[in-house]
């Protein structure tokens, strides 16, 4: 028999996938699934007990959450990312990690064939399909879902068929959690006016008293809570644990899909949007404005190829090592009060603080140049604005 490799979550159409492909094509299946911050050890248990009911060889789960940190979340954090200035690209970003474990995992066990449970209509499928042809493209890619236009009432008939009898009623709303963020989606996202009701989001409201927070940042690296030092990814955790409390961090993101549709998501993300802002305030004080505004293009340009699944391309490896060395003074605490369904930031403590105030203060008495110094430089400043003014006078 030939080996495959499924991209096994355990859902509906994963579960399909696992049958069929065992039991109508031949297949050695080997189910696998990429933990990027989602599951917990009980529900990997339960994932694995159905993968092997389903006709499935073996089941590997492979933790990738430090690594899902240090080779992608981390840059989003450096460049500030938030697709459409709203969305810090909780699924998107995982799911190029989860396509690259797959693939390394596939070649491991001299896999034939890899397999994903994608739809055509989608982002997955773009983001999957084109990791495993750039890094394996010996490799032959099934999906079974997209390939037959499967709707999940067929899949389900299919399934009861071969006696596979799961509970597979529709959740109102799905919900894919992970590191940097929880997906929502409902019937409502597949409009453009209605909300998410508060009951869709898995986090509700819990305290109501503000609270201060002090987030230390270590060149762009975000290692302490309050004083208490951490790996970066045990502070996301604490931080979204202690601000999911708040209710904080909910939004719907609109945008533009790989495939040219419009989209429309709603999610949960306190600790992303958190860190996010507060390390952007943190730049503000200790980067330079021509630091800043290159940050800003090429953190947008990072995430948007991201988005699109091109993160193998060697471009991405260039923005990492400028968002990476624009970090070096990147240091200090940044002061954040929670609050229900929104946070503050109250401001920041460097050493590498740019209002230095025994040099001057913005809008006060200067200490580091005179008047006569302040009126020259105004003079030479405004010359491009007067030679245009004086050249274009007969055009007004």
């Amino acid at each position: 028999m030939k080996k495959l490799v499924l991209a096994y979550s355990g859902g509906l159409d994963t579960s399909y996938c696992a049958k069929y492909l065992s039991k109508e094509e031949g297949w050695e299946v080997h189910a696998v699934s990429v933990n990027t911050g989602g599951f917990s050890s009980d529900e990997i248990q339960a994932i694995e007990q159905k993968a092997l009911q389903l006709g499935a060889t073996s089941y590997t789960s492979i933790d990738a959450v430090e690594s899902f940190y240090s080779q992608v979340v981390k840059y989003l954090i450096y460049g500030n990312v938030l697709r459409n200035n709203t969305y810090p690209l909780s699924v998107s970003a995982e799911r190029i990690v989860q396509a690259i474990e797959i693939v390394k995992h596939a070649k491991k066990i001299g896999a034939d064939a890899i397999a994903h449970g994608s739809t055509g209509a989608g982002n997955d499928q773009v983001r999957f399909d084109m990791i495993f042809q750039i890094i394996a493209p010996e490799i032959e890619i099934i999906t079974p879902i997209r390939d037959n236009q499967l709707s999940r009432e067929a899949e389900i008939q299919y399934l009861q068929s071969q006696g596979i009898d799961y509970s597979w009623e529709k959740a109102k709303y799905s919900i894919n959690r992970g590191l940097w963020g929880t997906s929502v989606g409902g019937d409502e996202t597949l409009t453009s006016h209605s909300a998410l009701p508060e009951s869709a989001y898995p986090s509700q409201l819990e305290k109501e008293l503000p609270k201060k927070v002090r987030l230390t940042f270590t060149n762009g690296e975000f290692t302490a809570i309050d004083g208490e030092t951490a790996s970066p990814v045990a502070n996301i955790e604490k931080l979204s644990e202690i601000a999911s409390k708040y209710a904080i961090g909910r939004d719907i993101h609109v945008g533009d899909t790989i495939i040219g549709i419009k989209g429309r998501v709603g999610f949960e993300a306190a600790a992303p949007l958190i860190i996010v802002k507060a390390h952007h305030l943190l730049e503000k004080h200790t980067l330079s404005k021509w630091q800043q505004y290159q940050k800003e293009q090429l953190g947008n340009f990072y995430g948007m190829l991201l988005h699109e699944g091109n993160y193998l391309d060697e471009v991405m490896r260039n923005i990492e090592a400028f968002l990476t060395d624009t970090q070096k003074n990147v240091s200090g605490d940044v002061f954040v009060t929670l609050h229900p369904y929104r946070f503050e930031l109250d401001g920041i403590a460097s050493p590498h603080d740019l209002m230095n105030a025994s040099f001057g203060s913005y809008g006060e008495m200067n200490k580091g140049w005179t008047a006569d110094d302040a009126k020259g430089f105004i003079k030479i400043l405004s010359n491009p604005g007067k030679i245009a003014n004086h050249v274009n006078q007969k055009n007004k």
